[in-house]
Parts: C-alpha cells; structure tokens; sequence
C-alpha cells in the first residue's frame, strides 16, 4: 500500500503495479482497490502499463475528512495523478465514470480517458432515480441503517429488481457492501439527479473511450451513446455478450489497445 495526501490533508491509499505509461482506476459503487475485479484487471493490464488502484474517500485505508464534496474526489484524483509523474491515463466504471468525467472536465492532466457504463439517465420512460435520493441516503447513513442503505441505493437508485436484492443479502458479500455503504451518499451527489452533464461532458478534451455492454439495460446503453456523442473526441464500443458486471478478461484488452495507442 501506498499513500498520497490530498489538497484537504486526507490520504488516500492506493496500490501500484506493473511498468509503462499510468492508468488510474476510478471505482464505482461500493468499490475499493481490493475488490477482485481491480485486483484482476490491474493483473491483466500490468504488463504493458503501470495501474493505479486506489481507495476513494471514505473507504478501505483512505481517510474522509468532512463535510464531503465532489470537487474534493476530483482533488484526490489530481494528487495521484501528480504522485504519478503528473499525467495519467484514467479508466472509470459506473459512478465512477462520471467522477472521472468530472475531472477530466475541470482540467485535470488526464491524457486519455476510458467510461464504462457512466449511469446517467436519458432518453424516455425506464426507471428514475427518486428526488431526494441523496438526501434519504445520507439520513439512512446517520441512523447507521447500513443494510437499508444498500437496499435502498439498489432498489431505488440503480432499479434492481426486489429479488434480486434479496438474495444477494444471503451472500457473504453483503457484509463487505455494508462497510462502505457510509459512502453511497457521495456516489450519489456524483450523479446528482442522473441527467447527462452535456456542458460538462462537452469540456472534455481528451481521446475518450465510452464503452458499454451489448446486454446492459437499455436505459445504459441510451448513455453510452449519448455520452459518447457529447464529448467531441470520443468514440463508442460495445462488448458482446456483456452487461453492468463486465468480465475484465473481455475489457482488458479494448482498453489495453485504446491505452496504448
């Protein structure tokens, strides 16, 4: 493990791999650096670049200093991206795409720039987030309503079925979802009320990737397209067979191509 200070004193720990030119990874939901798929990734990317897996604010070993902001996260990118010789390519999955979209739009010295699945809302009909969807989440965390969090961020912010839901609280898994479920809340003032940032998207200046699965819900596929119609340097992909749950073995080589251009 390694450790940066961000422009607000927190650290954040991160893991470093490999040799070539940096990728950092920007996790979505619930996700840390030692979540299997990075682990997996990071090893099948490792060979040709140097990953950066890291613990975003409030999760595993990094800190979370208070109140919360989004401009802070795009702080705590900056200052790996510096720790990494001050420029870096960046991946971004789900929630973390749109944090990464973010950054990339403030100026941060982001070279190239690869989405998957950022999850905003476009086109009609499908399901919508509730309005005050942040503020639930945020009364759920105070009352330490951890489970009801995480059900609720699925249910009602992501529209898995009820079922679905259910079973996953019988897996062990659960439980590690629950010691980040403090942090749903920042996921969700990322996405804000879920429409496109087309202003924002439209800033970014950098060869982006938007990529998404061919079995995805639509309402992500419609986001995908639109995203990758904003951004003026963009270009989309569709990985066949796939869905929201990407096989890193599939993803690892489109961006290993698109990274090293």
């Amino acid at each position: 493990m390694r450790q940066v200070t961000s422009r607000d004193g927190t650290t954040i720990a991160y893991d470093q791999t490999g040799s070539g030119p940096v990728v950092i990874f920007v996790g979505g939901a619930w996700s840390y650096r030692a979540y299997v798929g990075n682990a997996r990734l990071a090893e099948l990317l490792r060979d040709r670049f140097t990953v950066i897996s890291y613990d975003r604010r409030g999760r595993g070993d990094s800190g979370d200093t208070r109140p919360y902001a989004v401009a802070r996260e795009v702080e705590d990118l900056d200052a790996l991206i510096q720790a990494a010789g001050g420029s870096a390519h960046v991946y971004g999955m789900s929630s973390g795409a749109a944090l990464a979209l973010a950054a990339a739009a403030s100026g941060l010295n982001i070279t190239r720039l690869a989405l998957y699945e950022p999850p905003y809302m476009v086109g009609e009909g499908g399901h919508r987030p509730p309005a005050d969807h942040q503020q639930h989440l945020v009364s759920l965390i105070a009352a330490d309503r951890r489970s009801e969090a995480n059900r609720y961020f699925m249910r009602k912010v992501m529209g898995i079925p009820a079922l679905i839901v259910f079973v996953m609280r019988l897996f062990p898994f659960w439980s590690r979802l629950k010691a980040v479920a403090h942090t749903l809340p920042y996921d969700s003032a990322i996405m804000g009320d879920f429409s496109l940032p087309t202003a924002r998207a439209a800033a970014v200046r950098v060869p982006t990737l938007v990529i998404g699965g061919e079995k995805s819900p639509e309402v992500l596929r419609q986001a995908v397209q639109a995203v990758a119609d904003v951004i003026p340097l963009a270009e989309r992909r569709v990985l066949k067979g796939q869905t929201h749950n990407v096989s890193m073995k599939v993803l690892a080589p489109v961006l290993a191509e698109f990274f090293g251009r």
